[in-house]
C-alpha cells in the first residue's frame, strides 16, 4: 500500500499558493484493507475514505470507463492491481495530474509540472471528452489562474468545440453547471471563465440570455467599452474584486443588465427600462439551474433597481425609503451591502472608470441608518395601536431621511 498527495494541493504548492483540501490516492490496497485501518468509508460511486485522524479523503487508484451520456455515464474500476499512472490518466488537466509521495517525490507522467511553469491549461488525454463537466472545469479553472496568465492550450479549446458540437454539454445536469459556476463566481476573475466557454460554444448553450449579450452596443459616452458583452465582464471582475469570494455578489453581477439583449433594434444604443425587461431572463435563467432563493431574490433587485442606486442622490426621500424597504435593509443591513457592491461594480465596469468614486454606497447606508433609528416605542408611549404605528414610523422615517439628504452636500433639494 502506497499513498500519495494528488491533485489540487500538489498543483498549489508548485504554484506557491495556500492549498484548499488535501487529497490523497491509494495504490495497492483493497477496501477491506482500508476498512481494517481504520477509515471511514465515504464513497458512493467507487471508494473513498476519510483517514481516521486527520479527516483528509484517500480515493484507492481507479479507472474509468464512458458508459453512457452526460457526468453520470461513467462505469469506476478500483482494485490493489490499478497504478499511480492509470488513476492519474483519468484525469482532466496535466496540472490537476501531478502526485506526490511522502518524500516530497513528483510523479508526473503527463508534464503538468512543464504545463504549470508555461502557465497552460492542458488536457491530460483524448479521454477528456467522454465527460461534459470538463468543459466547466476548465472555464473555472481560466478564471482561478487567468491573474497568473494561464490560458487554455489550443488543442483543448479545440476538443471542448466539439464537445458542444456533438451535443455533451446538453447533458449537464442543472446542478452541475450551477456548482461550476458558483466556485467560478468567486474566483478572481470570473470574466474569464465567460470568456473559455463563449470561446467553444457552450455559452449560448448553458447561458443563452448572457450569451446575447455580446454585440449588443451602448451609447460610447457612458459605456466605451461599447459592447453589453464586455460591459458585463469588468462589472463581473470589479464584483470579484470588490467583495472577493462572494459568489452572492458575483452572480448579481452576472445577471444585473440580461434586459439589455431584448432591447428593440431601434432603440439602440440607449436601453430604456433595460432593468424591467430583465426580470424575465434572470427568472428563467435561475429557475433552469436551481440557483439558491436568495441568490435570486437579491439578483432580481440588483437588475430592477441599480439605475435607481445610481442616482440616488436625486431620489426623493419616500421612494429612497421605498427601496431600502425592497431590500429589507433595514433589519438586514448586510443584504444592503451586497447590493451596494453589485451596483458598484456595475458602475466601475467601465473602461477607464474602474477608480471612479461611489458615494452612492455611503449615502444609502446613511439614510438605512436615519431610517432604522426610527423607534416604534415612541408611538406606542404616544398612544397609538396598530396599523397606525406603522403608519407613524414610515412617515418619521421619510422625515429622518429628508433631513439628512437637506444636509447632504451631493444631494439636490427635492423632497
Amino acid at each position: 500500500m502506497q499513498t500519495y498527495l494528488v491533485g489540487g494541493a500538489v498543483r498549489d504548492k508548485l504554484l506557491g499558493r495556500a492549498a484548499g483540501d488535501h487529497d490523497h490516492v491509494v495504490v495497492g490496497a483493497s477496501p477491506e484493507h482500508m476498512l481494517a485501518l481504520g477509515y471511514k468509508p465515504v464513497g458512493k460511486d467507487f471508494p473513498v475514505f476519510l483517514h481516521p485522524t486527520s479527516g483528509e479523503e484517500y480515493a484507492l487508484a481507479r479507472t474509468e470507463r464512458k458508459t453512457g451520456r452526460g457526468y453520470h455515464g461513467f462505469a469506476f474500476h478500483a482494485d490493489a492491481g490499478v497504478t499511480l499512472e492509470q488513476d492519474l490518466a483519468r484525469r482532466d488537466l496535466t496540472i490537476n495530474a501531478i502526485a506526490e509521495d511522502a518524500r516530497g517525490v513528483l510523479t508526473d507522467p503527463f508534464g503538468g509540472v512543464r504545463d504549470i511553469e508555461a502557465r497552460v491549461l492542458r488536457h491530460v488525454s483524448p479521454a477528456f471528452v467522454e465527460d461534459p463537466v470538463r468543459v466547466l472545469r476548465v472555464a473555472r479553472f481560466a478564471a482561478r489562474f487567468a491573474p497568473l496568465g494561464f490560458a487554455v492550450a489550443p488543442e483543448t479549446m479545440a476538443l471542448m468545440r466539439q464537445m458542444v458540437r456533438a451535443g455533451e454539454v446538453n447533458h449537464l445536469v442543472p446542478e452541475r453547471v450551477w456548482a461550476e459556476t458558483r466556485k467560478a463566481l468567486a474566483e478572481a476573475q470570473p470574466s474569464a471563465f465567460l470568456r473559455v466557454l463563449r470561446d467553444c460554444g457552450a455559452l449560448a448553450v448553458l447561458f443563452p440570455e448572457i450569451d446575447a449579450l455580446y454585440g449588443v452596443p451602448q451609447r460610447a459616452e457612458f459605456h466605451p467599452e461599447i459592447d453589453c458583452g464586455v460591459h458585463l465582464e469588468l462589472v463581473l471582475d470589479q464584483a470579484a474584486q470588490l467583495a472577493p469570494g462572494d459568489d452572492l455578489v458575483g452572480f448579481c453581477a452576472l445577471t444585473h443588465d440580461l434586459g439589455k439583449a431584448l432591447t428593440p433594434t431601434l432603440e439602440l444604443p440607449r436601453h430604456v427600462g433595460h432593468e424591467h425587461r430583465g426580470i424575465a431572463p434572470l427568472r428563467a435563467l435561475a429557475a433552469r439551474l436551481k440557483v439558491p432563493t436568495e441568490h435570486a431574490a437579491l439578483a432580481e433587485l440588483v437588475c430592477r433597481e441599480h439605475l435607481n442606486a445610481h442616482r440616488a442622490f436625486e431620489l426623493k426621500p419616500a421612494t429612497l425609503l421605498k427601496l431600502l424597504s425592497s431590500l429589507d435593509a433595514l433589519r438586514r443591513p448586510a443584504r444592503l451591502d451586497s447590493f451596494l457592491a453589485a451596483c458598484m461594480a456595475d458602475k466601475r465596469g467601465r473602461l477607464g472608470h474602474e477608480h471612479d468614486a461611489y458615494p452612492q454606497a455611503d449615502y444609502l447606508r446613511e439614510a438605512r441608518a436615519a431610517a432604522a433609528a426610527v423607534d416604534a416605542a415612541v408611538f406606542v408611549a404616544g398612544g397609538l395601536t396598530g396599523p397606525a404605528i406603522g403608519k407613524a414610523m414610515e412617515t418619521a422615517r421619510i422625515a429622518a431621511i429628508a433631513a439628512l439628504k437637506a444636509n447632504h452636500p451631493e444631494s439636490g433639494s427635492a423632497v
